[in-house]
């Protein structure tokens, strides 16, 4: 049974349906494609922290039943004994993407099993953004937005402490930014149309088992002949980011905090040392409160006038400097402050089942939901981001978090929590959108956000890597922004960057200054360039308290300006084409089998190679280069194909560009200016 459009070719034959000459399913009586089940989820959230627990109750294993050709569409159906209990409806739409549609017909199922064909040597990429593996195959990765955890890895001392301490540990799995869509070796994508909670499998040799809490909308596939094309198809389907604004290009984001006058003094600073800088990021423009966690925010969103007095003329002042001014906001008030009072008299925050306001606990102090199903709490959180952010003058802000959203919650349009808690990070990222396009600001306002779903590509302005520790782990620190970057790229949303130097100071981790240099030098290949203070700024290293730190970053910046030319033309392609600005090496190497298992270094671009250094006391780096004609950056020396080892001091991270680039003069110029 066949079916085809444009060039596109759909066949079923013998319970294995082929698309453009990729196996997607294949199956019999003793190897099952479709099963389903029914289940009683337990889940448990801790400040954004889940323990999920599933007792499955059923899991009935269905046969091919018959198979029909319907106008186009091929109709499999599913029985068990008698009984057919589904149908998958397979189409082309009119792109040519080939389309499966679960269609139940008997009983109340809400667990679903599909079985994808798989081969031994296939790799997978992509489920949103993953910090601890880049090829997804030999691990199962549950996608469920919440806090990443503290450590990442249980088999560290951090994580242990973390979960005896604060229920706080993550897993290899558990990030900001899940999402049911994976890039395949066979040159295929999958995505599947749905915010339920899902477990994607790819442990088995010869099947991925996409398991849905629910009966998912549908699947999506696409095939190209090479990498790019096949992520420019992606993002042909679930959208792109747009350029970031050229102001972004001045330099690095400085983050700093304490009020204006001690802002004011610590950016002079910088400047005279020679720091590029093109603004400066206070999160704590309104206001702060001091926990045990740290020093944390005041969730008002309005400007704390003891702090940041007069902050519009403030931010006039430092505009005719050359510094534009980002803040910070989430789509969380605090109950103690007078937004929350107003807002709950007006029913915009999200209700418990007794129909009181529901209040989640963000660590020794409560907030409020936004509802953002409410069409009147959207546009409300929307006016507060024009009038309070973009009217005095700001032009960027983080947009933190969008994962805490309660599964006993109850929402203004009766959707499932289990469901909308997936999608929050999107409704999130769209009001951010919505503000500033129209505010007319689209282009000059940059938004940043850790968290994410299927839509972020379109909505989201910039990704960052979330609340690293302060530490050289490869789970959780700086390391663990390389494959978060790379994944996310996969999934479409292929600019990103990290807090300089990390951001989690708990359980004896401390930023030294080596970590804050590294963190920096790796800052100057990426995207956009901003610090962070951390969590416990007075107990970790700040690079403005050091003049060697001081001078090391005045040369990240300036290297990072000196890149603009290059820089734009990456950010472009991800604009126009979805080609991530960190892309991994196999994308431009194809038929380089060792480029698919390297997830510590990325190409910035088609034409530079950069390989982080991500270990403490390191003064050499061994580096892998694919078979090409590269120039070390900062000696000028040529190198061939495969492992090299580079001298990698402070202040020399192991970068090589492409002899042949048509960039070459620029990268030229870079030596010549740093030798």
């Amino acid at each position: 049974m066949e079916i085809s459009k444009q060039a596109n070719v759909v066949i079923f034959k013998d319970g294995r349906l082929t698309y453009n000459n990729r196996v997607i399913l294949s199956g019999n009586n003793d190897s099952p494609i479709l099963f389903l089940g029914s289940g009683k989820e337990n889940l448990k959230m801790y400040r954004g922290h889940f323990k999920i627990k599933d007792y499955i109750e059923s899991r009935i294993p269905l046969v091919i039943d018959k198979v029909e050709n319907q106008k186009d569409t091929i109709i499999i159906a599913f029985k068990s004994q008698d009984t057919t209990y589904i149908k998958l409806a397979v189409s082309l739409d009119d792109e040519g993407r080939l389309i499966i549609k679960p269609i139940l017909m008997d009983g109340k199922w809400n667990r679903l099993w599909l079985r994808l064909y798989a081969n031994q040597d296939e790799r997978i990429y992509g489920c949103g953004e993953q910090m601890s593996y880049f090829n997804l195959r030999g691990k199962h990765f549950p996608l469920w937005t919440s806090e990443p955890g503290v450590g990442r890895n249980k088999e560290t001392l951090t994580t242990f402490w973390a979960d005896v301490k604060d229920k706080a540990g993550g897993n290899y799995y558990t990030t900001n930014y899940p999402e049911p869509t994976f890039i395949s070796t066979q040159k295929y994508y999958c995505h599947t149309t749905s915010y339920q909670y899902a477990d994607f499998d790819f442990r088995n040799t010869n099947f991925h088992e996409l398991q849905y809490w629910g009966i998912p909308d549908q699947v999506i596939f696409e095939t190209a002949d090479n990498y790019i094309d096949l992520v420019a198809k992606l993002t042909n389907l679930l959208g792109r980011q747009p350029v970031l604004p050229e102001w972004t290009d001045n330099g690095a984001l400085l983050g700093v905090q304490g009020g204006s006058k001690r802002v004011e003094e610590i950016t002079q600073r910088m400047l005279k040392k020679g720091v590029k800088l093109a603004g400066i990021w206070c999160q704590d423009w309104e206001g702060i409160r001091m926990t045990s966690f740290g020093k944390r925010l005041f969730w008002n969103w309005e400007s704390n006038e003891e702090l940041y007095p007069n902050l519009k003329e403030k931010i006039k002042a430092w505009k005719g400097k050359n510094l534009k001014f980002l803040a910070y906001i989430n789509p969380y008030v605090a109950n103690d402050t007078e937004m929350y009072k107003k807002a709950d008299t007006m029913g915009f925050f999200a209700k418990n089942k007794a129909g009181n306001t529901y209040l989640v606990d963000f660590g020794e102090f409560y907030c409020g939901v936004v509802d953002f199903t409410n069409p009147q709490a959207f546009s409300w959180f929307k006016s507060i981001i024009k009038k309070n952010l973009i009217d005095i003058g700001v032009v960027g802000w983080m947009a933190d978090f969008g994962e805490y959203l309660p599964t006993d919650i109850v929402l203004n349009d009766g959707s499932n929590p289990m469901v909308a808690h997936n999608e929050w990070p999107m409704l999130w990222a769209k009001c951010n959108y919505e503000a500033v396009k129209e505010s007319g600001k689209l282009g000059e306002v940059v938004y940043f956000m850790r968290a994410g779903a299927t839509g972020s590509q379109k909505y989201c302005t910039l990704l960052w890597a979330g609340d690293q520790s302060v530490n050289w782990s490869l789970d959780d620190g700086l390391a663990s922004t390389i494959p978060a970057a790379l994944s996310a790229g996969m999934t479409g949303n292929g600019l990103s960057h990290s807090d300089i130097g990390g951001y989690t100071s708990l359980y004896g981790n401390i930023r030294s200054k080596e970590l804050f240099m590294r963190w920096a030098e790796m800052g100057s290949f990426l995207p956009f360039m901003r610090t962070h203070e951390g969590n416990r700024p007075s107990e970790n290293f700040q690079v403005y308290d050091d003049d060697e730190a001081i001078d090391h970053f005045a040369k990240c910046t300036n290297v990072f300006v000196d890149l603009t030319e290059y820089r734009h033309k990456i950010i472009e392609e991800n604009a126009t084409k979805g080609t991530p600005v960190q892309r991994p090496l196999f994308m431009q190497y194809e038929k380089d089998d060792e480029a698919y298992e390297v997830q510590y270094e990325y190409l910035f671009g088609p034409d530079v190679l950069v390989a982080p250094v991500y270990e403490e006391g390191r003064t050499d780096w061994s580096v892998y280069l694919p078979n090409d004609e590269w120039i070390h950056l900062w000696s000028g020396k040529e190198y061939s194909g495969g492992e090299v080892n580079i001298d990698s001091p402070l202040g020399r991270i192991p970068v090589f560009y492409r002899k042949k680039s048509r960039f070459s003069d620029l990268f030229k110029s870079i030596t010549k200016k740093y030798q």
